[in-house]
């Protein structure tokens, strides 16, 4: 059991000195945990600074916006939302139905943010959300209205 020698993604054998290079390459060239951290039931997200605000836009197709909640707490924003998609289809006598359905969230540490002018919009299955920066670092929170 110790002798086992992982295997790349052509299904080929690799030696173990490549597997951890490869390993040990991938943790300084990008986040190494974000492939445990994110998962089939999350969503993706884009976390951007400008001089005087943060933006995040996050891809939540196929949910309702009254299925999405922000909350504001602690220099922490939180983005949760509720999925229950069901499509049919009918073809002759067969028919098939297929259901997704899950909640799921994600957590960002944010400083510096002035809480009451923190702005959210959801179009098209992008939910963006602007964060003005501040100067000073009070415990914020809130609750944000998505429009």
């Amino acid at each position: 059991m110790f002798n086992l020698i992982p295997f790349n993604k052509k299904n080929e054998l690799t030696s173990r000195e490549d597997f951890f290079n490869q390993v040990f390459d991938q943790f300084f060239r990008e986040d190494f945990f974000a492939p445990f951290t994110t998962t089939g039931s999350s969503f993706h997200v884009d976390l951007k600074e400008t001089n005087d605000s943060y933006m995040i836009k996050a891809d939540l197709p196929g949910i309702q916006k009254g299925d999405i909640t922000i909350h504001f707490e602690n220099d922490y924003l939180t983005i949760s939302a509720k999925r229950n998609d069901e499509t049919e289809i009918k073809d002759g006598n067969y028919l098939r139905r297929e259901r997704r359905f899950g909640e799921f969230s994600r957590s960002f540490y944010i400083r510096n943010v002035r809480d009451e002018n923190i702005d959210a919009e959801f179009t098209d299955g992008v939910l963006t959300i602007t964060l003005p920066k501040r100067e000073n670092n009070a415990t914020i929170n809130k609750t944000i209205p998505i429009r």
